[in-house]
This record gives structure tokens, sequence and C-alpha cells, in this order.
């Protein structure tokens, strides 16, 4: 009598080949956009060893003291305007990066993903390492740092673009949101372990801080270089389906069965694996596609709000709530795990019904009255504290992880392309790379708004949030048309 087989065989073989393809691409590509936010987490964690209190240092007896109060800093962030300087690094970083997004997604569609983001990740994790190695080359140049921002700022494009489209060539249109939401945590993933390994060091050798990261980064480089498959059709598994018979009235198939011509005669032959040679799309050809500009725009006051409680929620904690400053910075990671479940939910939900701009928009106008409670009773005690930093997080960061991924997607593989695959990473980066516009300008607004009282910081950001709603008007609009079965149906084409 045969035994039976193995539960754990049992298990891997319920799987197709296919299936087993898209988890490993799904795995991989999470693994690198941690890897990409890993590096990126080290200065913040360096800032505070860079100029520290100094009377608070045990002093070496053999060294000689100019200047009491400065003398355990690393210069030139030994100066008073130290917060200045270090806001010359962040912007320097998001700057370019806002800048070099738009540029990144139209190399990304002429080039192979899988040499774009190996080199990619490799010059990250040059360029990481670099900052690192000023503390053993013992420089103390402003100009040195605010360079290497610069540059990877610049490489660091490569990222987001590739892996989205990457990711949207395994995965078709219908659980695209759950995925993409679960799969978006990498983001939080990235910040938590680029925080922890930078801290190992931070008081010791701060240039490891940079180092180790930048030696990960590299790593997955060349992981990727060696295991990455940009789409199913390489390897011969099968394309997923990026539009429904819904989504149109009437839409092509994605590999033709029907009968081919060869030399003059009929052929029922199973057609082979045929090359696209469509060209990619231009810049301004892929701003015209239905739901780009008011996606981007969106984005730009969605990113806005999030990257301003980035930077700025440890020391609104620490000065409303009086907290200390390690325990400001682990109460704000409760944002980021927020805004993890956030994303997730915000996926289900766009998958279920169908509209990516109304689950955005209604998240976002939730978002800005539990922004005015947060600001008014969010300090009154820990648990309140805690509850509406995960109430917060997820209705801020809800929205903007679903239009940097599931959306952009969408829109990467639109049915107004008529099969032109090659729009996905030019459509990702004009998204994010206008998002990035306003990861700048939160900060920076926050910064000169502060002064005035954080009252002022939080009515921006409920403008903010408004503002995106606005922007989303017409697509909510289409969108309720279509659930009441009135929108307009054209050949081949849906408008969003």
């Amino acid at each position: 009598m045969r035994s039976p087989l193995a539960p754990g065989i049992r298990i891997i073989t319920s799987f197709s080949r296919d299936s087993w393809y898209r988890t490993f691409i799904l795995f991989l590509t999470f693994l690198f956009y941690t890897a990409y936010h890993l590096s990126r987490k080290p200065i913040s964690i360096v800032k505070s060893e860079l100029h520290r209190n100094c009377s608070t240092v045990i002093r070496p007896a053999d060294l000689n003291i100019t200047n009491n109060a400065t003398w355990c800093d690393w210069a030139p962030f030994d100066q008073d305007n130290y917060q200045t300087l270090f806001g010359v690094l962040d912007n320097c970083f998001l700057v370019t990066y806002a800048i070099g997004m738009f540029f990144s997604g139209i190399f990304g569609e002429r080039l192979p993903l899988r040499y774009y983001l190996s080199v990619g990740m490799l010059l990250s994790g040059l360029f990481t390492c670099l900052f690192g190695l000023g503390f053993y080359w013992n420089i103390h140049s402003l100009w040195y740092y605010a360079f290497i921002q610069v540059m990877n700022g610049l490489v660091q494009t490569t990222g987001w673009p590739a892996v989205v489209a990457c990711v949207g060539n395994w995965f078709g249109k219908g659980k695209r949101g759950f995925i993409m939401g679960v799969w978006n945590s990498h983001t939080s993933v990235g910040n938590i372990l680029g925080s922890l390994i930078a801290g190992v060091f931070v008081s010791s050798t701060w240039g490891m801080s940079f180092i180790v990261p930048g030696l990960i980064i590299a790593s997955t480089g060349i992981l990727c270089f060696f295991f990455l498959v940009e789409k199913p059709e390489d390897i011969n598994c099968t394309p997923p389906q990026h539009h429904s018979d819904q989504d149109s009235g009437e839409v092509e198939p994605l590999l033709q069965n029907s009968p081919r011509t060869v030399n003059g005669s009929i052929s029922n032959e199973p057609p082979g694996v045929v090359e696209d040679h469509t060209e990619a799309i231009s810049f301004c050809g892929a701003l015209s596609i239905p739901g780009v500009m008011e996606f981007s725009l969106c984005l730009l006051f969605a990113k806005l709000v999030s990257y301003t409680f980035l930077y700025w929620l440890p020391l609104y904690i620490s000065n409303i709530a009086h907290f200390e400053a390690k325990e400001a910075g682990d109460m704000s990671t409760l944002f980021d795990v927020g805004g993890i479940v956030g994303g997730i939910m915000a996926g289900v939900v766009s998958d279920y019904t169908g509209g990516r701009a109304t689950t955005c928009c209604v998240m976002l106008l939730a978002a800005a009255p539990m922004l005015f409670l947060y600001n008014y009773i969010g300090q009154r005690n820990l648990g309140t504290t805690i509850a509406m930093l995960l109430v917060c997080g997820g209705l801020v960061n809800g929205p903007y992880a679903l239009i940097t991924t599931a959306v952009s997607a969408d829109l990467g593989t639109h049915e107004s392309l008529r099969g032109n695959s090659r729009a996905l990473s030019t459509v990702t980066a004009i998204i994010d790379g206008t998002g990035s516009v306003g990861a700048a300008l939160g900060p920076l607004l926050a910064g000169l708004i502060s002064p005035t009282g954080w009252n002022n910081v939080f009515y921006m950001l409920i403008s903010a949030d408004v503002l995106a709603c606005l922007f989303l008007s017409r697509l909510v609009y289409k969108e309720a048309q279509g659930w009441c079965g009135r929108a307009p149906r054209v050949r081949g084409f849906k408008e969003i």
C-alpha cells in the first residue's frame, strides 16, 4: 500500500509554477525596496551624534579642548546653526530625488529593469558608504556631505519606478490593491531595520552606521542582477490579466489564439514568445493617460502631509507631550504601524469596490478632522496618544500607499495604451516624482510655520488633505457614474 504524500510536499505541489515565480518576484522586489529605505534612514539617527550635548559626555584626559560646549561635535555641525545645516542635507536629498524621479522613469522604460535596478543599488551603496567614510577620512566639509546627499538622492530614484513596474508586470488588476498594500510595508520595514542597524554603531563609530547599510543595498544589487525576472513571458509564465471584460466594451486577449498566416497559408499552431517592439511612451504621452495628472497632484499634497509627520512628529510629541527624545522617537513609529494597516485596508477596499479614487478621497476626507482632533486631544494621556497615532497613520498613509502602488500600476497598464506595456515605469515616476515635490515642501513649510505655533502647522496639513481630495473629485464622479450604470462606454477604452 502506497503511503500518502508528505504534507509539506502536498503544499508545495499545490502551487503552480506561475504562483511560485510570482511569489518569488514579490519577495525579491520587497527585499530590494526594503534595502533602499534601509540605506536612507541612518542620517536621521546619526544627526544626534554629529551635534551632541557635550556637557553630558565624559571627556578623555589627554584631549586638548578649545571649546567645552562643542568639543564632542563633528564639524561643521558643531555650529549654532547646526539645524539649518542638517536641513541642507535633508533638502539636498529630497529635492534631487523629486527632480530625478521625473527622468528616472524615462530611462527605466528604455533600459532593462534588471540592469537598471542593479546599477542603482550598487551606486546607492557606494554613496551611502562614502558618507560614512567621512568619519574615517576625518572630513569636515559641508560640501562633501551635501554632494553625497545630492548624488544619493539621484541614484535612489532608480528604485521605485523599477520595482513597481516589475510587480505590475507580474500581477494583474484583480487583487493588485491587496497584494501591493501588503507589499508596500517594505517602506516601514526598511525604516525600522535602518534605525536598528544605525543605532548599533552610532555611539561608537557613526561611520559604520552608513557603511553597513551601504554594503547591504550593494549586496541586494548583486542579488538583483542574478535573479530578477522582469516579465512572466521571459520564462514562459502566463501573463496577468490587466483588464477585465467589465473594464471596456471589448478587450483583446493577451495572447492571441486565432489562426496565423505563415507564408501565405493559415496556421493554427500556437504562437511563440513575441517580443515587445512597441516604443517606450513619451513623458507627454504618459501625462495624457486619463487619471495621471489628477493622481499626481493628489499625491503631491498627500505626500506633503506624510513626510511632514515623518520629519517633525518626534519633535512635536517631545514638545507637546513632554516625552524624552528616545521615547518620542519610539512613539512616532506607531504612525508607521498605522500606515501599514491603512495601506492594506485601502488596497482591499479599492479591489472590492473598484474605486481607487473614491477610496483615497474618503480616507483623505476622514484624515482632516482626525488631524484636528489629534492636535487638540491626542496628547492627553498615553492611551489616547497611541490610538490617535495609529488612526492618523492609517488615514494619512493609506491613500499615499495606494496611489504609489496599485494606482500607478493600473495607470501604467491603462486600456488607452492599447497593448503598449512600456509605460509602467514612466507613469510611476511621474506620479511619485510629483509626490516627492510635496515630500520636500512639507518639512520645509513645517519648519517655517512651527515658530508661530503647532496649531498653524496642523491647519496647513488639513488644508493639504482637502486640496488632495479636490484633485480627485472628477475621478470620484466618474467612478460613481460607473456604479450607477451610467458610465459612457467607448470601444477599447475606458476613461478613469
